[in-house]
């Protein structure tokens, strides 16, 4: 089967030698993929719990999942948010398209792509109100894929191919890992990803050649609200900052002390 799609490539300006050591909030070995609060500009920590990542989205904020290319070769990430291919809005599988990152490059990807040119944004909301449960697919609400492959390189033909062979991609999306037993019910609503205001945001086309029929790395992050993780274990209570208070310093009323 000739495994040659057109796939999404990104603008030249959005390329970045990033060459410092990946931020605290990055996980993946191929590529380093982050969760954006973008109304921050500040990356969501990652919390591990029980062999799992999650982030505590904020209600109403929006965000952008950052994928970076930590190879010096292209990469392809096909990327899903609630099940669902960020790209096509198609039921997301491996096989379908992506984005194309050249060696080191970042790209934040901030909403449903609906055109080369434009995108719907991403923003935390309440399940009921999500892309996937108002387009009846609400099953996979709370979790943020990134499926990555690396490009064919022609090989002397005398040495085999490192990757097993040239099968179809039906079906494959059977052999995942399965979803893990749900946590205990939630203090709060569940949140899902909106479909959000339109935005500028351009991209081109390109050809890509996957190494493999199965991704080589497949990142998973699930996200709900820091109440709700709270209230599953995945955070302590003590993780929930304290409300700020406007003079935190007036226990004892003084004047201005002179300098030293």
């Amino acid at each position: 089967m000739n495994t040659t799609l057109r796939h999404l490539t990104l603008p030249t300006f959005a390329a970045l030698a990033l060459l410092s050591a990946p931020p605290a909030q990055a996980i993946g070995g191929l590529a380093d993929v982050q969760v954006i609060d973008r109304d921050s500009g500040e990356a969501l920590p990652v919390y591990r719990h029980r062999g799992e990542h999650w982030v505590a989205g904020r209600p109403g904020a929006r965000y952008a999942v950052s994928v970076r290319n930590a190879q010096p070769g292209r990469l392809m990430g096909v990327v899903s948010v609630d099940g669902i291919n960020v790209v096509s809005g198609q039921t997301a599988a491996w096989h379908q398209t992506g984005y194309v990152l050249g060696p080191w490059q970042r790209y934040d990807i901030t909403g449903w792509r609906k055109t080369d040119h434009e995108v719907a944004a991403f923003h935390f909301t309440a399940l009921p109100a999500s892309y996937a449960a108002r387009t009846g697919r609400p099953a996979h609400v709370g979790v943020i894929g990134v499926a990555l492959f690396r490009e064919r390189v022609e090989a002397p033909a005398v040495a085999p191919l490192s990757e097993p062979g040239d099968g179809s991609w039906r079906d494959r999306l059977e052999s995942g890992a399965a979803e893990r037993s749900a946590p205990q019910a939630a203090a709060a609503p569940k949140l899902g990803t909106g479909h959000g205001e339109r935005e500028h945001d351009r991209i081109g086309h390109t050809t890509f050649e996957r190494r493999g029929d199965r991704p080589d790395e497949l990142i998973r992050i699930r996200y709900d609200s820091r109440e709700n993780l709270v209230a599953m274990g995945v955070l302590p209570p003590d993780v929930v900052p304290h409300r700020p208070q406007p003079f935190p310093g007036s226990r004892s009323p003084r004047y201005v002390p002179d300098p030293d």
